[in-house]
């Protein structure tokens, strides 16, 4: 059964800097799509920014482009999502899913698509 954890998140203030992991296992690291999702309280789940499998293909929604960065390190079965310039509205619990629909690649950002999830973790932005 495929796990992943999440790890990174906390309270910054606005215009700082965050970087959150995510670590998998028991899956075939590299033929998965990963995503990190974020819900605020009393919204929905949403696609923050997701990496293809083994050519690294990123996607990026429009409200963090230019201000995240995703990268993995297959090597250690780790992706990575940089956040700089954060924002009070970038306040959610993040998660980070795992898609092996496509042949890796990051097809949807329906959270129905992906197969395995980590347990989340709080990024607060405030002052």
């Amino acid at each position: 059964q495929g796990q992943l954890v999440e790890s990174g998140g906390g309270l910054v203030q606005p215009g700082g800097s965050l970087r959150l992991s995510c670590v998998g296992s028991g899956f075939p690291w590299d033929d998965y799509a990963i995503a990190w999702f974020r819900q605020a309280p009393g919204k929905q789940r949403e696609g923050v920014s997701c990496i293809s499998g083994t050519r690294g293909i990123t996607r990026y929604a429009d409200s963090v482009q230019g201000r995240f960065t995703i990268s993995r390190d297959n090597a250690k079965n780790t992706v990575y999502l940089q956040m700089n310039t954060l924002k009070p509205e970038d306040t959610a619990v993040y998660y980070c899913a795992a898609d092996r629909g496509a042949k890796g690649t990051c097809r949807s950002w329906a959270p129905i698509a992906y197969d395995y999830w980590g347990q989340g973790i709080q990024v607060t932005v405030s002052s």
